[in-house]
């Protein structure tokens, strides 16, 4: 008999974790061709996440749970379930089930198949989600896909169903900065995108505003492309271009018609914009030598506070 992990991020989801615990065990009851374990990451909740999978996990021996020791975020809550995670099939899901347990048996039939190694979730729509906020999700996908060899699809979500051998694939990519989304496209592996509606939260609110998801964008890009380092040379070969242009203008002017020199608010605002350019670019530099200085330390990704496991990884 096959098994299927469910990994399940928490931050936060006291509210929602009897919710989803109710939909998943609906859905899981109906494929007793399947042994399934349910991993759910305790991503540092400051509510009552931890107790409530306490209570799950005494009504339930197939519930794992590995609480960290303080909130290491999305990324390394995703990679404790991955290298934790022992079934053949291995899927992603948020607990505040916007990922919806029904389309468990249709992803397990497609991977069944022998066709594909990944079935992944995409949503087909943003309603119920801040028109300003879909604009630049749509943006961050245009982008990221022209800039870097990671296949991101529009609207994709973490929530798929991947084969071991994937599974083992995603632990083996070992780095500290992850963005996951980048990584599953960057490994390869034949997918099938699966479109549904988007639906609402159960309960809770979202952990994920604007300035949190643009950060995650511009970590997902510096991963995954060196574009931006491309942009900052060619920017400072342009302007050394444009200088040495207005330069020759301006001695020929002189040599030539006797003009004099004035205009000294406009160079302060020249000086100004070029050094808005060179501090631009510094920047881009400093985010990759940041991501760099990270990776050298080799911190582990998370710490285990408390598990109901002997077998959980406690520090990787």
């Amino acid at each position: 008999m096959k098994k299927i992990s469910l990994i399940v991020p928490c931050y936060n989801e006291e509210a929602a974790l009897p919710l989803f615990y109710e939909a998943v065990n609906k859905v899981t009851n109906k494929m007793d061709e399947y042994e399934f374990e349910l991993l759910f990451i305790d991503d540092g909740s400051k509510d009552n996440t931890l107790a409530e999978l306490h209570n799950l996990s005494g009504k339930d021996n197939r519930i794992t749970y590995i609480s960290f020791s303080r909130n290491f975020g999305k990324e390394a809550a995703m990679y404790a379930g991955f290298i934790n995670a022992k079934g053949d099939y291995v899927a992603v899901m948020d607990a505040d089930l916007q990922d919806p347990p029904e389309l468990l048996p249709q992803m397990v039939a497609y991977l069944e198949s022998g066709e594909y190694d990944s079935v992944a979730t995409r949503r087909v729509t943003r309603e119920g989600e801040p028109k300003i906020r879909s604009f630049f999700a749509r943006a961050f996908y245009k982008i990221i896909n022209k800039i870097s060899d990671a296949d991101i699809v529009d609207g994709a979500r973490d929530y798929r169903l991947m084969k071991r051998e994937m599974v083992d694939a995603i632990v083996e990519m070992g780095e500290h900065n992850r963005f996951s989304k980048g990584i599953y496209g960057w490994i390869g592996f034949k997918t099938k995108w699966l479109p549904y509606q988007n639906t609402e939260r159960v309960a809770g609110e979202t952990k994920w505003n604007f300035w949190k998801l643009l950060k995650y964008s511009v970590d997902g890009i510096v991963n995954f492309s060196q574009v931006p380092l491309s942009l900052a040379s060619w920017s400072g070969v342009f302007f050394t271009i444009i200088a040495f242009i207005m330069i020759l203008v301006i001695c020929i002017k002189k040599l030539a018609f006797g003009d004099p020199v004035n205009g000294w608010p406009s160079m302060v605002c020249i000086v100004m914009f070029i050094g808005g350019v060179q501090l631009f670019c510094i920047g881009i530099m400093g985010q990759y030598i940041s991501k760099m200085y990270l990776e050298t330390k080799k911190r582990p990704h998370y710490i285990v506070g408390e598990t109901n496991s002997d077998d959980v990884k406690k520090i990787q």
